[in-house]
């Protein structure tokens, strides 16, 4: 039986990836015929040279960052409150710290060598989202990580150690930046479709059951001028 392999392309500070991530798994639990397929979480940092939390609200950052009154800023999360809600998540942008993003990834770099990798995933998009937890502290990562069955001490090691998985984390972001990946979340699906954004749940199950219907995928990408793409994903252009 084939396994399909799903790439993932996020941010632990990119609301959409959280709710692109629920989608995600919300459609594979109505195609039970794809039977454990292989995750792959991949790092994107969608602002490297973001600083540490300094207490500025999100929406002030939001509103300098796009150019938009802060009241508009809040408009806009109220709105992304409720597309979250509708997959069952409680965002509180309230709450939110934030952040830079590099120190959640390095340690999910650690966390994919463990057996708990898709619990920590899924505890730091709660942790920041839902809870309010500043996830570049390496306190609260240390906890958050162990919380999910990471080891306490391999944990503290990678955090003391700026390096430690970095360059992980750079092989992952350079094949974004080689196939023109500029935004996410970004699913890759049998290195053969691809779906950009949170996209409806529809659009998740077709493609999900189209690429499982074509069976093993001969095609690679291997550059974003070999994909088709519209609002609904990319597509490899078939020779």
């Amino acid at each position: 039986m084939n396994v399909m392999k799903i790439e993932i392309w996020s941010d632990f500070l990119c609301p959409f990836c959280y709710i692109g991530k629920r989608k995600l798994e919300m459609a594979l639990a109505q195609l039970p015929f794809i039977k454990d397929p292989e995750i792959v979480y991949k790092s994107f940092e969608l602002n490297p040279e973001a600083s540490l939390f300094n207490g500025t609200k999100i929406e002030v950052e939001l509103a300098a960052k796009y150019g938009m009154s802060i009241d508009q800023a809040r408009q806009n999360n109220q709105q992304i409150k409720q597309v979250a809600a509708e997959v069952g998540l409680a965002f509180d942008f309230e709450a939110m710290k934030p952040t830079n993003s590099l120190a959640a990834h390095r340690l999910a770099k650690y966390a994919k060598t463990t057996a708990f990798e898709t619990e920590f995933v899924e505890a730091l998009y709660q942790a920041y989202f839902e809870e309010g937890q500043l996830i570049s502290d390496a306190e609260v990562l240390s906890a958050i990580a162990v919380e999910a069955g990471l080891d306490k001490v391999a944990v503290q090691e990678v955090l003391a150690d700026d390096s430690r998985y970095l360059a992980e984390v750079r092989q992952d972001e350079n094949e974004a930046y080689q196939f023109g990946i500029s935004s996410v979340p970004y699913f890759v699906l049998d290195q053969k479709f691809a779906i950009q954004g949170a996209q409806p749940m529809e659009i998740f199950i077709k493609a999900l059951t189209d690429v499982w219907a074509e069976g093993n995928a001969t095609d690679s990408i291997q550059q974003q001028s070999d994909m088709m793409c519209d609002e609904t994903g990319c597509e490899i252009k078939k020779s």
